[in-house]
């Protein structure tokens, strides 16, 4: 899931800014030059590969519990899954933060 954030933010930080001089003949060649992402399919794939790292850590301590697996991969994978659950916790803090900050403004 960090993985995924840090993605998304490195695609954001490459995204073009668009001068306020720029004619748009030469914005819209620009734009098409970087793929834009909105920002519900970027909280979708984080949650995706939060969904995909939480399922590889059952799986890992599944087999550490039938001895198919070290204890230290189990640990490794345990301790993965809950740094993305506390960064998925901290993320749905921010939006819910975020949303009842705006729904107090008044229009």
């Amino acid at each position: 899931m960090l993985s995924a954030v840090s993605n998304s933010f490195s695609r954001m930080d490459s995204m073009p800014v668009r001068a306020p001089g720029l004619s748009a003949p030469n914005a819209a060649a620009t734009a098409a030059a970087a793929p834009e992402q909105s920002f519900a399919a970027a909280m979708a794939e984080v949650m995706q590969d939060a969904s995909r790292s939480l399922k590889g850590a059952e799986t890992t301590s599944i087999q550490g519990i039938n001895g198919q697996t070290s204890t230290q991969a189990v640990v490794d994978a345990v301790m993965g899954a809950e740094r993305t659950l506390q960064t998925a916790v901290a993320l749905r803090d921010k939006v819910v933060s975020a949303y009842l900050e705006l729904s107090r403004m008044s229009i």
